[in-house]
């Protein structure tokens, strides 16, 4: 499905590839390392929605001040994740699971919310359709487990229609007052 998707979205994404580079310059990915299944670590890659900018100690500003208004919009249509078809590819990803989180975030979780990790974290998931970045924290994890204990082909299907239709409303794109999604700090 994400080779048939690629092929099917080159043009878009190679559209995309440039505007990225005219709008915020080089490099045109940005890439993490993220935690997938079983908690094992590898490269996430988005197209790029931040400028670098750096305070005079040579730390990145804060989300706020580095994402522009294209990188708004990005975001708001998901085209910034597109390239993630290239991690489903590779296996490290799935279409539909929990997404990845932040490696720093491992140590902070609860046993229940570490079991996202028994499956593969996907492009899209339970709680992005529930809510996405505009729900708490407490809540995206348990979406992220109940979708790993009801995980099934049928749910997989509806999750993928049901984030089409999100993305075309460009609904819960981030909590209130943040211009991306607050920072986890261990609620237990």
């Amino acid at each position: 499905m994400a080779f048939i998707a690629i092929i099917f979205l080159f043009p878009i994404l190679l559209f995309i590839m440039l505007v990225v580079r005219i709008k915020l310059g080089s490099p045109i990915f940005f890439q993490q390392v993220r935690p997938g299944l079983n908690k094992a670590s590898f490269k996430l890659i988005k197209f790029r929605s931040m400028l670098n900018k750096v305070d005079d100690e040579g730390y990145l500003l804060p989300d706020e001040k580095r994402l522009t208004d294209f990188g708004k919009w990005l975001r708001a249509t998901s085209l910034d994740e597109l390239p993630e078809l290239w991690n489903v590819l590779k296996g490290d990803m799935s279409i539909v699971g929990p997404r990845p989180l932040l490696m720093e975030y491992l140590p902070l979780y609860s046993k229940e919310q570490a079991r996202r990790h028994s499956v593969k974290p996907g492009i899209t998931g339970w709680a992005q359709v529930n809510g996405r970045n505009a729900i708490s924290w407490d809540d995206k994890f348990k979406l992220d487990v109940w979708y790993v204990d009801n995980n099934s082909l049928w749910l997989d299907i509806k999750i993928i229609f049901l984030t089409i239709k999100k993305v075309f409303s460009r609904a819960d794109i981030n909590q209130d007052g943040e211009a991306t999604m607050s920072k986890f700090t261990n609620n237990n």
